[in-house]
């Protein structure tokens, strides 16, 4: 538990500290976000404002999470840097995108290939290295099945698995991306979410299949502990970056910011062992991403002549039928905590008792 506090105390105060000093350095570079011209008109006053802050948030939490094993003379496992490794490859993915759009002042970074490829290359590593690397209990960070509340069904063989991270990795990263397109609105859902993984890594640890001598119902997670410990770090790094990206926002994430926070949640839900779970923790992202879906589907079947939302994702449909900003923002953020509510009972109603 002390790992956990020390992890987020320090990567909040980072956060907090190191993200009005990142906004002086972006704004002496002149790197300020370009706006998409067929957005909200609304949005074109926020042209110029500082982006690329996910940087900020990624390294306070990897000196979080450096900080909490340092000070408490404990050794970080493979399933943490795992997560961490895949949350800053993703991350810096998304710089590069970032960068693109800055240097070359337009609205579009990476080629949607270029893109890809660096996501699947860093989803890759993750997935296959999840599967090794056991533990005196000969267990791997990772097992190549499906899950929900642990792993159910019949394996699905390595190459499905990797091929299945793929989809999960890609799927909600580009999900906290498009949910990204207000101020605090991915980085309020991730925090919630990521508080949720607290939770869940410390009930985990405490019903250890290992560590407890539990015969039913217990954990077969490898590093629950250290996996608290990662979703702490990154928890209290997005919580001091949320204090300047609230409405109105002095500084955007950028997609350095959404593709790390999209691929340390994914880590997470493989690694505890819930996929499936995750989607019900996530789901305002996953209600934007369909959002999305539908609409450039209904575009698509009627060849352009009709349109379910008036603007996709789902938040400027709202924008565009009078709503505030802050009024979306808000509102989405009960959403989401009641979607986090009902992933975290759900997580707990094997436990409850059965008359």
């Amino acid at each position: 538990m002390t790992n956990i506090i020390i992890a987020a105390g320090i990567a909040m105060v980072f956060g907090m500290v190191g993200t009005p000093v990142w906004i002086r350095i972006v704004n002496r570079l002149g790197y300020g976000q370009m706006i998409r011209d067929e957005g909200p008109e609304a949005h074109l006053t926020k042209r110029g404002t500082p982006t690329m802050g996910g940087t900020v948030f990624i390294i306070g939490s990897l000196v979080g999470y450096g900080a909490a094993h340092l000070l408490t003379a404990t050794v970080p496992t493979v399933s943490g840097v795992l997560v961490l490794f895949l949350m800053t490859g993703l991350g810096l993915v998304g710089f590069v995108d970032d960068y693109i759009k800055v240097f070359k002042q337009r609205s579009l970074g990476l080629r949607s290939g270029a893109k890809m490829i660096g996501i699947i290359m860093v989803g890759v590593v993750f997935a296959v290295a999840s599967l090794n690397f056991p533990n005196g209990y000969q267990v791997t960070p990772a097992y190549p099945s499906l899950s929900f509340l642990r792993d159910f069904g019949p394996t699905i063989g390595p190459y499905l698995f990797v091929g299945w991270a793929l989809i999960l990795i890609a799927a909600m990263s580009n999900g906290v991306n498009l949910t990204d397109g207000l101020d605090g609105l991915a980085a309020g859902p991730c925090a919630m979410v990521l508080a949720a993984y607290v939770i869940i890594g410390n009930w985990q640890l405490r019903n250890s299949c290992f560590d407890n001598g539990l015969a039913q119902g217990c954990y077969s997670v490898r590093d629950p502990l250290d996996l608290a410990v990662v979703a702490a770090a990154v928890l209290g790094g997005v919580f001091g970056f949320l204090w300047w990206n609230a409405p109105p926002a002095k500084i955007f994430m950028g997609d350095t910011g959404s593709l790390a926070l999209g691929g340390v949640l994914v880590g997470l839900a493989i690694l505890t062992k819930t996929q499936f779970l995750l989607a019900i923790l996530c789901g305002l992202i996953v209600m934007i991403t369909l959002s999305v879906i539908i609409q450039v589907g209904s575009f698509k079947i009627t060849k352009g002549r009709k349109r379910v939302f008036k603007m996709a994702p789902l938040q400027h449909h709202f924008e565009l039928s009078g709503w505030a900003e802050t009024t979306i923002v808000v509102r989405f953020w009960l959403m989401s905590a009641l979607c986090t509510a009902v992933g975290l009972g759900l997580f707990y109603l094997e436990w409850m008792p059965k008359k």
